[in-house]
């Protein structure tokens, strides 16, 4: 595969991963993340996709939605291995109503080229700012 193709597909987790939050498919986490991939972020440090899953679906509220919004996305390829990084602006909303939430992220993973594509084996998410509405 061309470094072109493998920065579009790990792109493509970012806003697949986005997706997957927005949507509520949390099992859809399993098409992003590596089976033994370790997540660090304001939910805690969780360590393989079985618990990631579990603890997005037990910690996402069911009356709250979120929409994500990625930018600034970088891919630093090295052979079989990328490190990728890229901010978000994240509005929490309840559904037909304007946000009462709004954060700033900081995400950096590592991706890893697995039989079935490039998949996250690590994310670190750093929220930078909140604000809520009112």
């Amino acid at each position: 595969m061309s470094s072109v193709a493998d920065r579009a597909e790990i792109a493509e987790l970012v806003a697949r991963l986005a997706r997957a939050l927005d949507e509520r498919r949390f099992d859809d986490l399993r098409t992003v993340y590596a089976p033994d991939a370790e997540t660090s972020s304001p939910r805690g440090d969780l360590r393989g996709v079985d618990e990631i899953v579990d603890v997005v679906r037990r910690t996402s509220p069911e009356q709250e939605s979120t929409q994500h919004l990625n930018t600034d996305v970088v891919v630093d390829l090295d052979g079989d291995r990328a490190g990728v990084s890229t901010h978000q602006l994240v509005y929490f909303f309840h559904q037909g109503e304007a946000p009462h939430r709004t954060a700033g992220v900081r995400a950096r993973y590592a991706a890893v080229r697995t039989p079935a594509g490039w998949r996250f084996a690590h994310a670190e998410i750093s929220p930078l700012w909140q604000r809520a509405s009112g």
